[in-house]
């Protein structure tokens, strides 16, 4: 995959100076336990087999007028992020890290600024990666109908035509058509999620759009808006660039700048303010996926309307939306209810409490509970690990390391480990040896020795770690060299 060089692009009509920008920011709160910080939602596989970001990236590279897409992630994310591209052959012209969440605004903005630098007439693409659209054709041609209303100067959004009276969704209201064109109407307001009334108020009206959050904007009309309105954000956001710095293929943006950047989202800071904005009207199948109930809503139901994943078993149950990562989840005589069930947590809800979800993470949190953060599956850039078990000094976890991939050289204080292989061949380090495990055969790391493990097969490696001593916690590693620049 490159992710390096920007990729040029001003052809003779002028459409691949569109530049797709896919936001992969996100705590992982609303579709918890599935989601979680450290793995978020767009990093899942939720609608198809592929993760959302791939699906949204795949749909930019459909379009044979739009350039490399440009992903905004976040730094924790950033190797599971360029794995997936890799996963599906997709190159971008760059990956911008965000060392703290700043909402959209910032991070559209330094992506904006990144790339005036290499087209100043580029017009941005700016897309959620976690969103569901069922008709990519249908939303490329809304794009090219907006394409030249940007090149005026406009900021262009895309309205959602409602199919239900939804309360979970931000409005745009809909204006006169701007210049005459049917397709393209100017923007008389935006309108936050409201109540049951209201929105069925809206629906009848036909004059009201769902928000959904997919721009289209001349990146020389957005500096300029930004600093009108927004100049030290827009401050902070170009020295955030000017300082940022290449690292194995991304690129980070400069952490004290950026991190002075308030935050706040695209609508509150431009769109609801500048008198540029215009809405193109979309008439195609959409989601946000902000709840379990609207993954329910857009997938196909069985007979008696439920939609079920993973190993389970249902007996007079309806309406409902049963997932279970693993273990066997049995459901029996409710109705219109949600279970989701991974390896350490189990959500049940009715659907229409299912906006709730982030209230009782936000609770885990405050308790300083790992729920919320991580999977008991850890990803790292050479592979995975597993915690098995544990208890009193002593825990066992599954490995995975990646063929040709290495773990950091380092020690550790307050444990010693033990390596079983079960599957491939290991390359260990240990001290000032080098030493070949195969298959079945174990070996002893003592406290203290300076250790590496690498995989230098072809084939994933799979083993059994078993670590004993005093303290057994993942800040008792010592990284004395590491590959992926971790410290």
């Amino acid at each position: 995959m490159d992710i390096g060089s920007p990729v040029s692009t001003r052809p003779a009509l002028g459409l691949s100076r569109v530049h797709p920008v896919i936001l992969s920011g996100g705590s992982g709160t609303r579709l918890w336990p599935l989601s979680r910080t450290q793995y978020p939602k767009q990093l899942l596989a939720l609608a198809s087999e592929r993760s959302l970001l791939q699906e949204t990236v795949q749909r930019n590279l459909t379009d044979a007028g739009f350039a490399a897409p440009i992903i905004v992630g976040n730094d924790d994310h950033r190797f599971l992020i360029a794995e997936q591209l890799d996963a599906i052959g997709a190159q971008t012209q760059g990956i911008l890290l965000e060392p703290v969440a700043r909402n959209t605004a910032p991070a559209i903005a330094a992506a904006a600024v990144w790339l005036s630098g290499r087209d100043p007439d580029a017009v941005m693409l700016v897309q959620p990666s976690d969103h569901s659209i069922g008709s990519p054709d249908t939303l490329h041609q809304a794009v090219h109908a907006g394409l030249a209303t940007a090149g005026e100067g406009r900021l262009v959004t895309f309205g959602i035509a409602p199919g239900r009276a939804e309360t979970e969704y931000g409005y745009i209201r809909a204006g006169s058509p701007f210049n005459g064109s049917p397709q393209v109407r100017v923007v008389d307001g935006f309108v936050e999620k409201p109540d049951r009334d209201t929105a069925q108020r809206f629906l009848d009206s036909g004059l009201f759009y769902w928000n959904s959050g997919i721009f289209l904007l001349p990146v020389a009309t957005l500096i300029e808006e930004l600093r009108n309105l927004h100049p030290a954000m827009l401050d902070a956001c170009t020295r955030a660039v000017k300082a940022g710095v290449d690292d194995l293929g991304f690129f980070r943006l400069d952490a004290r700048a950026f991190g002075e950047a308030p935050a706040i989202s695209i609508d509150r800071a431009v769109m609801e303010h500048t008198d540029r904005a215009v809405v193109v009207p979309v008439e195609m199948s959409w989601s946000d996926l902000g709840t379990w109930r609207s993954l329910r809503d857009c997938a196909t139901p069985d007979a008696d309307g439920n939609v079920v994943t993973g190993d389970v078993m249902l007996e007079g149950v309806r309406n409902s939306y049963v997932r279970s990562e693993g273990r066997l989840a049995a459901v029996i005589g409710v109705d219109d209810v949600v279970v989701v069930s991974t390896d350490d947590a189990v959500l049940v809800c009715r659907a229409d409490q299912a906006a709730s979800v982030s209230a009782v993470v936000e609770r885990m949190r405050r308790r300083n509970r790992p729920e919320p953060v991580q999977h008991t599956t850890i990803h790292r850039p050479w592979g995975y690990y597993r915690s098995v078990d544990c208890g009193e000094r002593f825990q066992v976890k599954r490995l995975m390391v990646k063929p040709g991939a290495k773990l950091s050289l380092q020690k550790h204080f307050h444990r010693a480990e033990h390596w079983v292989v079960v599957c491939g061949t290991a390359l260990v380090q240990r001290g000032e040896k080098t030493i070949l495990v195969r298959e079945n055969e174990s070996i002893y790391i003592p406290i203290g020795t300076p250790h590496r493990l690498e995989n230098p097969g072809k084939l994933p490696l799979h083993l059994i770690e078993v670590q004993s001593g005093a303290y057994l916690g993942e800040d008792d590693i010592v990284r004395l060299a590491d590959t992926y620049g971790r410290h």
